[in-house]
């Protein structure tokens, strides 16, 4: 995990390589896979999700599309304090592991395809055709029998 200071002044210090840094680079880091915790320097008070926040609106801000839509987010207001509270949240991070893992199966599907030479690839589709046309053509002399 990568631990940040963020002082009085806005400034995000990285304690691991003792230097300051900005929330761009915070970005980067996340984006690499690493786990961050941002405290502030004086209270010690966790202030990782107001930066892992900040990311996200900066990104909206300079055009990507947003993830969480108004209308998501009107409903995430809506379930804190609810009874739903903990559960949305939990369920939330579930989705979103689910979809990382299918992401990452369909990527390796798609580079065994991609590593394969295109050649083996005709003759595999050829192959299965043969195989389907072969069973059509069985399945209709059997049932002229």
């Amino acid at each position: 995990m990568r631990e940040f200071k963020k002082y009085p002044n806005r400034r995000l210090y990285d304690i691991k390589e003792s230097s300051y840094v900005t929330v761009e680079d915070i970005r980067k880091i996340v984006i690499t896979g690493q786990t961050i915790q941002v405290s502030d320097s004086k209270t010690g008070k966790d202030l990782t999700r107001t930066v892992l926040l900040q990311i996200i609106t900066e990104q909206e801000g300079e055009g990507h599309e947003p993830i969480l839509t108004n209308r998501v987010l009107e409903q995430l207001i809506r379930f804190y304090g609810a009874p739903m509270q903990n559960v949305v949240g939990k369920y939330i991070e579930q989705s979103i592991t689910t979809f990382l893992d299918h992401q990452e199966k369909y990527r390796m599907r798609m580079q065994d395809l991609s590593g394969a030479e295109p050649i083996e690839l005709m003759r595999k589709a050829l192959e299965q055709n043969m195989e389907f046309w072969n069973r059509l053509a069985k399945s209709a002399t059997d049932k002229n029998r």
